[in-house]
Parts: C-alpha cells; sequence; structure tokens
C-alpha cells in the first residue's frame, strides 16, 4: 500500500523541502495551505521530480476545516502515513497592543489545528505501519531571558507563544500515542532559514538539510525533540 505524507503549512522553506524528501523515498504527498496560486506551483515542481502530489487548499486555523482537509486526503490519496505539521501564524507580534483575536488565530493555526488533524487522522495512524507525526519546533519556544528578550524586540510574542504550547503538545501526544505504534517527534529548528520569510540575508540554515534532519528522526523514531544544528 502506498505510503502518504500531509505536509501542512506548505511554503518556501522547510514544507517544501520536506516535500521532496519523503517524496523522495516513497511518498505520495499532500501539500496543504492557503494559497492555490503556491500550492499548484508546489504541485508542479514536486511532479516534474516524479513524486505523486496533490494539493489541498485550506485554512489550517479552521477546525471544521482541517477535519474535511483529512477526509479529502484520505479520499484522495488512501490512508495517511505521516502528519507534518509546519503551519505557523505569523500575527499577534506584540501581545500588549495586538487584536486579541488575532492572537486566537494563531493559537488555533499553531497548535489547534494540529490536535485537529492528529484527531482525524488517527484511525489512519493506528492502522498505518511507520506512522507518525512530525513537527516543525522552534527555539523561540524555549524559556530562557536572552530568548524571551529576542522575542519582545522582534515582535514576534504571538508565534513565540504558539511554539511553546506546541512544544508541549509534541511531548504529551508522544507519550499518549507510542502505545498505538504512533511516533511524535519534532526537529527544534534553532536559527533562520534560508529562502524563508524570516531570512535576513545572512548565512542561515538550508532547508534541505533540515528535511534530512525530519527523515532522520522518522527513521530513528526515538527522541521526542532533536535540535537542528545539533548542540
Amino acid at each position: 500500500m502506498a505510503r502518504t505524507i500531509i505536509v501542512c503549512g506548505y511554503g518556501p522553506g522547510i514544507s517544501s523541502a520536506v516535500a521532496r524528501k519523503f517524496g523522495g523515498e516513497g511518498f505520495q504527498v499532500a501539500i496543504v495551505a492557503r494559497s492555490a496560486e503556491r500550492l499548484e506551483a508546489g504541485v508542479k515542481a514536486l511532479t516534474d521530480a516524479g513524486i505523486t502530489a496533490k494539493a489541498f487548499p485550506c485554512d489550517l486555523g479552521d477546525v471544521s476545516a482541517v477535519q474535511q482537509l483529512v477526509a479529502d486526503v484520505r479520499s484522495s490519496l488512501g490512508p495517511i502515513t505521516v502528519v507534518h505539521w509546519n503551519a505557523y501564524g505569523g500575527a499577534a507580534g506584540d501581545l500588549t497592543t495586538c487584536d486579541p483575536n488575532d492572537f486566537r488565530k494563531v493559537l488555533d493555526v499553531g497548535v489547534v489545528g494540529e490536535a485537529t488533524a492528529v484527531q482525524a487522522a488517527l484511525p489512519d495512524l493506528r492502522a498505518q505501519e511507520g506512522a507518525a507525526v512530525l513537527v516543525t519546533g522552534g527555539g523561540f519556544a524555549y524559556y530562557a531571558d536572552p530568548v524571551d528578550q529576542m522575542i519582545s524586540q522582534w515582535n514576534t510574542m504571538g508565534v513565540a507563544v504558539a511554539k511553546a504550547a506546541q512544544h508541549k503538545l509534541t511531548g504529551v501526544l508522544h507519550q499518549k500515542l507510542k502505545a498505538d505504534g504512533i511516533y511524535v517527534g519534532s526537529i527544534v529548528v534553532m536559527g533562520l532559514v534560508k529562502g524563508t520569510a524570516f531570512d535576513q540575508g545572512g548565512p542561515g540554515l538550508d532547508a534541505d538539510d533540515i528535511a534530512a534532519a525530519f527523515w532522520q528522526l522518522y527513521q530513528d523514531r526515538s527522541d521526542v525533540y532533536r535540535q537542528f544544528p545539533a548542540q
């Protein structure tokens, strides 16, 4: 039976590299984002590389939409083997002045959407050999004064709080689902990724290297959290 990975939060950088890596390893790839134009270009690039790929436009902060998304992927590509959650919301940068509804949306995309997708995919994951939930984490999740100072200065408070909650979600899902043979783990990205909205023109991290780290994490199925670069 074909294996399928659903890449949630598709765009330039880590998610497109993960789609290429897992697709190159024989997975069918479902790519998910709000932008139909971005998805169309992504499907073409993956298809040109010999990978079976389909696009699924979705607002990943909408619970009903996420539930329908999982059903649509299952109907189109078959059972889901891997959920990769790369989605995040970039609003609510200053939590002292932002619209609280924007902050809620950031949490909906980064945390509630992920939990909803896992719930909806559980029948598939429980039945699939090699089932996994893979999460793109970030150093913003860590509790340390220098980290919080950076977050405050950069006005990235909303996504930082969401990443912290997502970090805990990864751990509790790992413990909850391991008895079902479902691996849950995260690559915690400790830097800016080249080619993304956060790229400031410096050396940056290479998305293909991060995708290779995700593949190794998936193969090892051991650590709950693995930093990249390793420290």
